[in-house]
Formats: C-alpha cells, structure tokens, sequence
C-alpha cells in the first residue's frame, strides 16, 4: 500500500468582520470596521492509504468540510501543505479532477428539471468516458441502487433518498480514485442509508476506491471505516482504529445484568452508576479500576445472566466532541 492523501501542517484560516449588535455598532463598523481572523483548520497531519475508507469526525464546525473541500480543492490551504494523488488540489489541474469526486449529501449537483440520465450524458463528455463504460456503468450502478426505472424521471420529481442515489451515481461515473462523502446519508430513511452504505462498501472492494466520509450517523461510520480522524476545533483529537476507541479512551465498562428478582436501585447504585433499569434487566456503567470490586458485589444478587462490554462507541466519541479532548 502507498500513501494516496498526505497533509503537512494543513491550515485554514478566514478574515471575518468582528461586530457587536445594535444600530450603532452598524453604523460604527461602516466606518471603522474591526475584523478577526478565525482559524477554520489548525496543523493537521496525517496520509491515507491506496483503498481505505476513513471516517473524518467531529461537532457541528469542527472543521470537517473545510478538511473535505481543502483536500478536493475547492478551497485553498492558507498554510501548511497537501497532495492527493500527487497533485496539490488547489491547483486544480485538469488531471486531477478527472481523477477524484466529491458528493455532498446537502448540495445537489444534477439538473433539477432534467432526468438523471441527462446529467449522467453530460458528465459522461465533461469526464471523456467512454460509450461502453458509461453505459456499463450507469446500468450496474442504477442495479446496485434499485433506481433503474427512475434513470428518465425529472431530479425535482424524486424523493430525497432516490435524489441522493442518483448524485452518488453521478460521482461514481468516471471512475475515480479518490471519493470524498460529505454527509452522504443525511436526512435519509433507513432502507435508503443501507443502500448507500453497501453500495460503497461494493465499490471499496471491486475498485479499491479510496474514500473519506464525514456523517452524523455512526452507523455509516461503523459499518464503512476502521479508521476515524477526529477533529474538535479545527485540530486533529485522535487518528486511528475505530474499534480501539472505546477500549482506549473510555475508563467505564457496560455491565448489563438480567436478575431473577428485582433489586432496589439504591443497591445497584452502590455498584456502578445505572443507566438503564427495566424490571429485571439493568445496565450499570463501572469505573474499569473498581470492575472486580463490583463484580464481587454483583455475585451477591440473584444473578440470572451478566455480559461485560465496552462502552458503546457512539457514547465515547459523543464525549470527546463534549469535552474536546480525548480521556483515558
């Protein structure tokens, strides 16, 4: 494997007008205006493997799709420097775009009044593919999807799902190397996030298609990545396993306990917080130091069956965004 996407130092920054509220502070920044410099992106380093599929974290502003859009190009780095594919993306050499794709799940890329297939024909000359591969192409991916027979449907005619199913096609067309999904599945039904989620896990693994995906819904994050950037503030808090994230930088272990009668919570407490209790069946969060201290406690009560397991690790990365650090 070699490395596809490294960044160095990878900064961003904006110049914004500073202005307080009120018809006179207005009127004073016509004048006098104040502006501050915000910092989008912060040193960020790190490289990408040919055929990863990374998960690229963070709260709402961390920085995710300024990361995205620096590393496809559509924005400069103000810092710090960038290749993918050995171009730097800002340049935006002809090349390189017909080698990457972008697909932003709340930024619609088709004609709205025309069908997909229209779009798909326009792309097909922008991006030189050829008859063959466009016709092959278009007719497994539209199988893959379940979208055949809304190929001559008008863009503004189909439901939110089938919309995002057709853009993803259209990012797909050419063939890229590099795929980066923002927000894929946002605002989607369940079936249709399943069918994004293994249609690119179909991808990952018949073209070894390199791709990086930010989502808010984990599921995408741990069905797709084995690894995950995180990003709080426009800096990097953890790059790595995503499996190994709840066993490093968790320091409570889930107990979850069915009981043949029912215990008070005032007992259960004494063992471990509890965070769920419903008749006989509770789950108690314990600090891994006091594990065998409760266990201990718990073989006094009339256990009927008991299962230890991380904590889940949507909680875990729900804490690091909220404390902004990672604890161990």
């Amino acid at each position: 494997m070699s490395s596809i996407i490294y960044a160095d130092n990878l900064s961003k920054s904006y110049t914004v007008l500073h202005k307080k509220p009120g018809i006179s502070s207005s009127i004073k920044s016509l004048f006098s205006p104040e502006y501050v410099q915000k910092h989008a992106i912060k040193n960020l380093n790190f490289s990408i493997e040919t055929g990863e599929v990374v998960g690229i974290l963070g709260p709402n502003g961390a920085g995710k799709t300024t990361t995205m859009k620096m590393l496809a190009g559509i924005l400069h780095a103000s810092s710090g420097t960038c290749k993918v594919l050995g171009y730097t993306p800002w340049e935006r050499d002809k090349s390189f775009r017909k080698r990457i794709a972008m697909i932003m799940g709340q930024k619609n890329s088709l004609w709205w009044d025309l069908p997909a297939s229209d779009s798909f024909l326009l792309n097909k000359e922008i991006y030189d593919v050829s008859d063959k591969d466009f016709v092959k192409v278009v007719g497994e991916m539209s199988e893959i999807l379940g979208v055949v027979h809304l190929l001559n449907t008008p863009i503004r005619n189909l439901s939110l799902g089938e919309r995002m199913k057709m853009e993803i096609i259209s990012g797909f067309l050419h063939n890229p190397e590099v795929v980066f999904l923002d927000e894929p599945s946002i605002g989607l039904d369940i079936p249709s996030q399943r069918a994004i989620r293994d249609f690119i896990k179909t991808i990952n693994s018949l073209r070894n298609t390199t791709l990086l995906i930010t989502s808010h819904y984990m599921a995408d994050i741990e069905e797709l990545c084995k690894r995950v950037i995180i990003i709080h503030d426009g800096s990097i808090l953890y790059d790595g396993s995503l499996k190994d994230i709840s066993s490093n930088f968790s320091d409570q272990k889930k107990i979850s306990l069915v009981l043949q009668s029912e215990v008070p919570v005032e007992i259960l407490s004494e063992i471990g917080t509890v965070t769920e209790k419903e008749d006989v069946r509770v789950s108690l969060e314990v600090n891994k130091n006091n594990l065998n201290q409760a266990l201990e406690k718990i073989g006094r009560l009339p256990v009927v069956d008991l299962n230890i397991q991380e904590i889940p690790v949507e909680k875990v990365i729900d804490e690091i965004f909220t404390l902004g650090k990672v604890r161990g």
